[in-house]
């Protein structure tokens, strides 16, 4: 599969382990080796990259810091010498978190995880390329020192919180830290963004009214931005 990387990582020895991988088994394009964060966010000012490795321990700057200060499309492959960091790296658009010393057995499954992963979908689209997500579909959400199995179906609507999202089912609300747009670019039907702050599950949809919908006992404004958009899902479903 044709994508572009670039690895990130203050060790010499780590760094030509990792482009041997990727010249010797894979069809990727290594885009560049930066040696530190600093190095790392002005080569992705001006090179897009499909992901990157990202070591976690770096001087001046973490692999975890910089994981926020990335594109929102670019995909993380985190490499580290310590296990304790691989919850927290999923906070971050991660797709595998590789332990050093990386051997190629453990770097031909993260490949195969990357390339599944892009076949999927790409930055920016949709997760399901079938469409609807059909009921039982669910995903995991980090809470505290768990990993949360919530069901799409159980989902209210998700609220944009500055830095954080809350999300919101009948039974229970928890925060997640997201920015709404990236769980917006991961989502499709039945959810839907009606405002800056919302995007709500029409599954959920009670009722629209003077420029509100309302799920459970929750009144959401339709901004002006996305009521076109909205109106016309709608419209398909209007008899």
């Amino acid at each position: 599969m044709q994508l572009s990387c670039i690895i990130i990582d203050d060790e010499p020895n780590a760094v030509d382990l990792l482009e041997m991988f990727i010249r010797q088994a894979t069809g990727w394009t290594l885009c560049h080796k930066c040696y530190d964060a600093l190095e790392a966010m002005t080569v992705l000012k001006q090179q897009h990259a499909d992901f990157v490795f990202l070591d976690i321990n770096m001087p001046q700057l973490s692999g975890m810091e910089l994981a926020a200060l990335l594109p929102p499309d670019t995909r993380i492959v985190f490499t580290t010498a310590y296990s304790e960091y691989a919850l927290d790296s999923y906070n971050f658009p991660t797709i595998d978190y590789l332990l050093k010393p990386i051997t190629l057995k453990r770097f031909l499954a993260a490949q195969q995880k990357v390339e599944e992963y892009f076949t999927t979908h790409r930055p920016g689209e949709t997760v399901a390329t079938g469409g609807t997500p059909t009921p039982g579909d669910y995903f995991f959400v980090k809470s505290g020192k768990e990993l949360r199995r919530i069901l799409l179906d159980d989902i209210l609507y998700f609220e944009g919180e500055k830095e954080y999202v809350r999300l919101v089912t009948g039974k229970e609300q928890m925060l997640i830290y997201r920015r709404l747009k990236d769980i917006d670019d991961q989502l499709s039907l039945p959810f839907v963004r009606v405002h800056n702050s919302f995007i709500i599950n029409l599954r959920q949809l009670q009722k629209i009214q003077d420029n509100h919908v309302y799920i459970g006992t929750k009144q959401i404004p339709i901004s002006e931005k996305y009521r076109d958009a909205f109106m016309g899902v709608i419209q398909n479903k209007l008899f």
